[in-house]
């Protein structure tokens, strides 16, 4: 199953970049090649991408990937829910230095100002 957060990088990079490669994308998000191939193949029996062959390009396994409608509505829900989650990550992550700069805030210190 693809998670939201790979769904929504791979449609947010090819909105940018529609003529990446499978390769290149594999790359830039740091997956397998064979990944990326199955998310793609995922997408667009969603209904969410469109690939289409370079019709001038010698190379005929060259795509052009598409959002379709259906896709460019998903992204902007996934940037909402992915937006939601790295704030709630955010949130946790700054009471959590807090917590720890209290810590050391209170904790014993000998005198040449280092921790006992």
């Amino acid at each position: 199953m693809l998670s939201d957060e790979a769904r929504y990088k791979i449609l947010k990079t090819l909105e940018i970049n529609p003529d990446i490669s499978q390769r290149q994308l594999a790359g830039e998000l740091g997956i397998s090649l064979g990944k990326v191939n199955f998310c793609l193949q995922a997408l667009i029996e969603k209904g969410m991408i469109k690939a289409r062959n370079f019709t001038k390009s010698d190379n005929k396994t060259h795509y052009l990937y598409v959002l379709t409608p259906t896709g460019i509505e998903s992204k902007a829900a996934l940037t909402k829910r992915f937006l939601a989650s790295k704030v709630a990550e955010y949130k946790a992550l700054k009471t959590e230095i807090e917590e720890l700069q209290r810590e050391i805030d209170l904790a014993p210190q000998d005198s040449s100002g280092t921790e006992s």
